[in-house]
């Protein structure tokens, strides 16, 4: 590169430092609630004056909150670890390189630990701002994180609430799958083991109560930190036992784990570990895993397959009309109903064609959301509203 093209990025990341963010200074602080205007905006003490050109995201969790937004445009990289598919035309770049992330025309960079004063300064002497926005830990800290990152990214007042919405939107589908479970005067105890060494989700971790919304009970609900040690578990006895893909046998041949319930009477279940390690639309995935293996009458009739064809079409289906669709009823207009409603986003286990509990509670989120008498049965009414083009989604 010629010296004057050096010279000229040069002055252009040190005017885009003084221009695009600042320390601690005031403005649009989130605090308490959404700004008044997008920017300048401040999040965890960084503030932004205007929207960033890009964004360098090292977070894989992270990312899955900027995917649920719906943010991922402002991605320009990510580090190797964010290996979501949607990502994957993203360059991998390293937060210690700093001129290479400012070739890639990113200019604010999010972590979710802080990457050390030297990476920070490297940065922003390139004109990339830093700020570290931590992991939700319950309920109502997934707001917090969904409103920084929303803020960093699009403002304190659109970006906010963007997030704020998502997270609720979130937790309203998981609310959703909480209704449906099944009550029982015997509740079924569970634990989520991350590894065979004593890593679990305890009950001060959202993870941990995301067994809960699976309408289930913690076995090391009273434990904390992540940790859950071989006498709590001999002692919770779970009945199931959900662990990360790979984990499985390591708890059949540890004799710590071999003799529980749950490993001896084959109540072992892995799922995809980025479940229940990230706090994007996966959350939703990992109760509904957990309630359907739980209770597998919430996916009667239910498949991988079914599951695979259910998204969205851009053209949308026609759900036919003229007779009534309630529960226990099955066939092709029950999965023409079930389609529909997925499209519009009310859908939270796979299309089957029989009119289960879960349809049932779909179709009343669509009658409140859209203004109805909510009923859960799928009328002319409610037939002829979701086939209209004013049908009201559900934004996850």
């Amino acid at each position: 590169m010629g010296i004057l093209k050096k010279i000229t990025t040069g002055i252009l990341a040190a005017l885009l430092a003084v221009s695009t963010f600042s320390g601690c200074s005031g403005g649009g602080e989130i605090s308490s609630g959404a700004a008044a205007k997008d920017f300048p905006v401040t999040v965890e003490n960084v503030t932004l004056k205007s929207e960033p050109e890009g964004v360098a995201v090292f977070s894989p969790n992270l990312a899955d909150v900027i995917l649920a937004m719906g943010y991922e445009v402002s991605l320009k990289a990510k580090s190797a670890d964010c290996d979501q598919s949607d990502l994957s035309v993203l360059p991998n770049v390293t937060a210690s390189d700093a001129q290479a992330v400012r070739k890639t025309g990113a200019t604010l960079a999010l972590f979710e630990k802080d990457p050390g004063e030297d990476t920070r300064s490297a940065l922003n002497k390139e004109g990339i701002a830093s700020i570290v926005i931590a992991p939700a830990v319950s309920r109502e800290d997934l707001e917090r994180l969904y409103e920084e990152a929303g803020a960093a990214l699009k403002g304190g007042s659109t970006g906010y609430k963007k997030g704020q919405k998502t997270a609720q939107d979130i937790f309203m589908t998981l609310d959703d799958v909480t209704r449906v479970v099944p009550q029982s005067s015997s509740p079924v105890t569970v634990c989520y083991l991350y590894d065979a060494k004593g890593a679990a989700a305890t009950g001060d971790m959202l993870a941990g109560k995301l067994i809960e919304c699976a309408g289930l009970v913690n076995g090391v609900a009273s434990s904390t930190n992540g940790k859950a040690d071989a006498q709590t578990l001999k002692i919770a006895n779970p009945q199931y036992i959900f662990c990360p893909t790979g984990v499985k046998k390591e708890l059949e041949e540890s004799a710590d784990y071999k003799n529980l319930t749950a490993v001896q009477k084959g109540k072992v279940y892995e799922m995809d570990p980025s479940y229940m390690a990230r706090q994007g639309r996966g959350m939703i995935q990992a109760v509904s895993f957990m309630a359907g293996t739980v209770y597998p009458e919430l996916l009667q009739g239910s498949s991988s397959e079914s599951g695979g064809e259910s998204s969205a079409s851009s053209g949308g289906t026609s759900v036919p009309t003229g007779q009534t669709l309630k529960s226990g009823d099955k066939g092709d207009a029950v999965k023409a109903l079930q389609t529909r409603l997925d499209e519009l986003g009310y859908m939270f286990v796979p299309v089957s064609g029989e009119y289960t509990a879960a349809t049932v509670q779909a179709v009343k989120d669509f009658q409140y959301l859209n203004g109805m008498t909510v009923t859960g049965i799928a009328d002319s009414e409610t037939q002829q509203k979701l086939n209209s083009p004013d049908a009201k989604k559900r934004e996850n």
